[in-house]
């Protein structure tokens, strides 16, 4: 099992940043990732994270956001720059096991483990 915890979230300005966090226990996997829905909406992977260290981004957020992970933590990390009001959703992370190759954004939403999620709302 693995247990996923975010944190960080919160109501930020158009243009502001934000940095979330994800404590993870339990065993390792080699495929991390955060992905985030808005209501109404379908959910949509952000980012992924490989334990050999690819990271790949969905269009929407590439080149603002960045994840990134401290194994020495067991906490992923991602960070949120240049937020705009189409952001806002509730985010969440998520973890499994994925052939490497498969360990992209648009998989993170089918990764085995979540949390709980964490809001982020931004206003214009």
């Amino acid at each position: 099992q693995v247990q996923l915890v975010e944190s960080g979230g919160g109501s930020v300005q158009s243009g502001g940043s934000l940095r979330l966090s994800c404590a993870a226990s339990g065993y390792t996997t080699n495929c991390m990732g955060w992905f985030r829905q808005a209501p109404g909406k379908e959910r949509e992977g952000v980012a992924s994270i490989a334990d050999n260290g690819s990271t790949k981004y969905s269009d929407s957020v590439k080149g603002r956001f960045t994840i990134s992970q401290d194994n020495t933590k067991n906490t992923l990390y991602l960070q949120m720059d240049s937020l705009t009001p189409e952001d806002t959703a509730m985010y969440y992370c998520a973890a499994g096991q994925m052939p490497y190759a498969s360990c992209t954004e648009s998989w993170v939403p089918s990764l085995a483990y979540r949390g709980q999620g964490t809001q982020v709302t931004v206003s214009s």
